[in-house]
């Protein structure tokens, strides 16, 4: 007859096994990875990753303002284009800068306007996945 097996009391969670490690705290991988696209990849030890990120996310975003896509600002009274404004500050830091200087004004009678806002649109949304992949490995949920 087989003893049931007993969990080992000192085996540490993957949570605590990050910590431990000297790893980015979740929190901390959020803000870094919000603020620069694929800074927490890096600094999680996922290079070419971050590179890919990076890279990818900023080209979107120049190919959206080049293509004459629009900055929007946060409107409640217009839910699109509230929405819009939430999308495009997900990508952090490259948002601030572009309208630091005072890019994205949106040329609405250009053919290729609308195409400049999907462009930027996603390319904030798809950092938020990035975010929620940078916090995920720093709790020690995602496979590196």
């Amino acid at each position: 007859m087989a003893q049931p097996r007993r969990a080992a009391k000192s085996e540490p969670t993957s949570p605590e096994r990050a910590r431990e490690a000297g790893r980015l705290s979740p929190a901390a991988a959020v803000v870094v990875a919000w603020l620069v696209p694929g800074a927490a990849h890096l600094l999680l030890g996922q290079a070419r990753k971050a590179l890919v990120f990076f890279v990818v996310l900023l080209a979107m975003f120049g190919i959206g303002l080049g293509f004459g896509g629009r900055l929007f600002p946060f409107q409640l009274s217009d839910p699109l284009v509230f929405l819009a404004a939430a999308a495009e500050w997900a990508l952090g830091l490259p948002r601030v800068v572009a309208a630091f200087l005072d890019a994205g004004q949106g040329n609405v009678v250009s053919p290729t306007y609308e195409y400049g806002n999907t462009f930027l649109i996603a390319a904030g949304l798809l950092n938020t996945l990035i975010v929620l992949d940078a916090r995920d490995l720093a709790l020690g949920r995602a496979r590196r």
